[in-house]
């Protein structure tokens, strides 16, 4: 128990050093400005940005941008790796892995230049109340100083995420936004409670969305826990009994097999252009990103493909039936009802394709859902389906690696007392 008290410490502290980070502000900033700005602008992609990033870009913290340009850096590789085989080849050699991350972080560099130029820039054309500039030192010197500070902040953090996922407990990244997103609840909590004692709120439609809300949590359970079992039956020699039995196991394939991935994925896709395009002063620009605003039904819709998209595609790349179906053949064993070899590896891809297919529906039902309810309905959803898919699936995940941690520890203890 004590390996994994220690890996739970681990990650706890380093969560902490990143929600400590979040309250750390760019040099030449005027704080006060910059909050009054997201304030009325809480409901399109600046909000979604400062959710994402646990309040950091309200503060513009030294991590504002996230850990988004490491995830759209990700996303790039992913797409080359399955575009060209010798990308493709570094992943599966250990050597090569490592200058795949390494080509990974030198384009994290790049993109978050790029976002730390284009946010800084956009950030002097701001004003806030009396005419108050948000920045209270040269412009040229801020963009320099952003850069880098930003620059750092990323890097900072996605080396805690890399450390959190070798010494911790759980996906370090997956952690990093799930510590982002679960930050702002209690205020997220203190603002309803006080609407609805103003008046502001009505209590039958605050309670009408709290029910929805766990409502999609237990949905949101429900599929992730779901998966559909294939039975495999391999042959045991029982000595004593001096004849042939078989046993028989399963291969689980889950519903949603891609995880948090597409909607991490499709909001890194989305937000990476939005922020480049809103620091923009162009007016054919400025309705373009009007047009994108997460408010409209374009946003929504290329939201709803572009997760769907990425289902497929990281479900492509999770799930590799022909490898299983070899190695079911080297152990000697079969499906039921099945030859072995390629049958075998159509078989479990036919299966796999049919649930990804309900997997992505799902997945991009639950990214548009609060856009549909505050649409159609006028349910406010303060917290986003995609935040909720990552918070539920984040906690799952983290959870069976606790589990499992554990009953190892078990395993070595039973050993050690026995003498093996």
């Amino acid at each position: 128990m004590g390996t994994l008290r220690n890996k739970i410490l681990i990650t706890l502290g380093f969560l902490l050093v990143y929600r400590v980070l979040a309250y750390v502000p760019v040099p030449g900033v005027n704080a006060s400005v910059i909050a009054d700005f997201f304030k009325s602008n809480s409901d399109n992609v600046f909000g979604m940005l400062n959710m994402f990033s646990g309040r950091a870009v309200e503060r513009f913290s030294v991590i504002s941008l996230g850990i988004m340009p490491y995830i759209t850096a990700s996303i790039i590789m992913e797409l080359l790796a399955a575009t060209f085989p010798n990308i493709g080849k570094l992943k599966k050699e250990r050597d090569g892995m490592q200058k795949y991350m390494q080509i990974i972080r030198y384009a994290t560099i790049v993109i978050t230049v790029a976002q730390a130029i284009g946010v800084s820039i956009g950030l002097s054309g701001l004003s806030g109340q009396s005419a108050q500039s948000p920045i209270t030192i040269d412009r040229d010197m801020f963009v320099a100083l952003a850069c880098v500070s930003m620059l750092a902040g990323t890097m900072l953090l996605m080396w805690i995420g890399e450390q959190i996922t070798q010494r911790g407990i759980g996906n370090g990244i997956s952690l990093i936004i799930f510590a982002g997103i679960v930050s702002s609840i209690p205020k997220n909590i203190g603002n309803a409670i006080t609407s609805i004692n103003t008046g502001g709120t009505n209590l039958v439609v605050a309670i009408f969305t709290v029910l929805i809300i766990l409502a999609t949590i237990g949905f949101v359970i429900y599929v992730e826990l779901g998966e559909r079992r294939i039975p495999v039956s391999y042959p045991r020699k029982i000595l004593v009994q001096n004849q042939n039995k078989r046993i028989m196991n399963y291969i689980p394939i889950r519903v949603n097999l891609s995880g948090v991935i597409p909607p991490i994925f499709a909001s890194a896709v989305l937000m990476f252009p939005i922020t480049i395009l809103q620091s923009s002063t162009n007016e054919y620009i400025k309705v373009v990103a009007d047009f994108l605003n997460p408010n409209r039904y374009a946003f929504n819709i290329l939201m709803f493909l572009l997760v769907v998209f990425f289902a497929y595609f990281y479900a492509s790349i999770a799930f590799n039936s022909k490898d299983i179906s070899e190695n079911i053949k080297k152990n000697s064993g079969f499906i039921p009802g099945v030859r072995p070899g390629e049958a075998t590896a159509k078989f479990m891809n036919d299966i796999a394709s049919n649930l990804t297919f309900w997997g992505a529906l799902y997945l991009g039902a639950i990214s548009t859902l609060p856009w549909i309810l505050m649409k159609f309905m006028s349910v406010t959803f303060v917290f986003g389906g995609t935040s909720v898919l990552i918070v539920v699936s984040v906690a799952l995940d983290t959870m069976r690696k606790i589990e499992a941690q554990r009953d190892m520890n078990k395993y070595k203890t039973l050993g050690t007392t026995i003498g093996l």
